[in-house]
């Protein structure tokens, strides 16, 4: 079953969001076992918060000594796996990108983020070398803008995918009041209450083509 990585060697990417909402997504319609690697466990405390989606089970792995074997058990019981990293390279992430059939790159339009990006990539590589494979990866753009981006967004997007190897996904994954509810509320998108929270029909179409297209991914990298 496909295990999806959600890696950065920098803090404050999107990271644990992005990998919120395509778990989210994906439970519509398969089960979905979300490990949360995380030494800060944001999404075990996201699951405490409210009931999560009836498909999505959260899992708080227990370390380095215990991530792969954790990744095993989940792929053996659900058709997803996705693994949020702590944002720092470790031993840990090495551990848990050898094991996935996609590693996602979470980046902001920000000259640091694109550098840590690169900079994960690498470690992508150097992890499939380990394992004597090639570890599908793309980043992911992050906290965008919906509308009109500023001249430094639009040069760092453009940056990124004009770098020789690096694949950057179609999807970006707007700034939307909605993603950022989810950690205040808990539950899903659907499961938020229009009257508090803005543009929750935008952030649903927004989390369903990201979905689609990291479904996508997976189908292209087994091809």
């Amino acid at each position: 079953m496909p295990v999806i990585s959600f890696a950065s060697c920098k803090g404050g990417s999107g990271k644990s969001t992005s990998a919120l909402v395509l778990a989210c997504e994906l439970a519509e319609g398969a089960d979905v076992i979300l490990i949360d690697a995380d030494p800060h466990q944001p999404l075990v405390a996201w699951s405490t918060m409210a009931p999560p989606p009836a498909r999505l089970s959260v899992v708080s792995s227990k370390g380095e000594r215990e991530i792969q074997d954790e990744i095993d058990v989940a792929a053996r019981k659900a058709p997803f796996v996705i693994v949020d990293l702590e944002g720092m390279a470790s031993q840990l992430a090495t551990f848990a990108m050898s094991e996935s059939d996609l590693v996602l790159v979470p980046a902001q339009e920000q000259h640091q983020d694109a550098q840590a990006a690169v900079d994960t990539l690498g470690a992508v590589k150097r992890a499939g070398r380990t394992g004597r494979r090639d570890i599908p990866a793309a980043v992911l753009l992050t906290r965008t803008k919906a509308a009109v981006k500023s001249r430094t967004a639009r040069f760092i997007a453009a940056q990124l995918r004009g770098i020789e190897g690096v694949r950057v996904m179609n999807v970006e994954l707007n700034e939307r009041d909605a993603f950022s509810a989810l950690f205040s509320s808990g539950g899903g998108l659907r499961q938020l209450d229009p009257n508090e929270v803005r543009g929750i029909d935008k952030a649903i179409l927004n989390a369903v083509a990201f979905a689609r297209e990291v479904v996508a991914l997976l189908k292209e990298a087994r091809k």
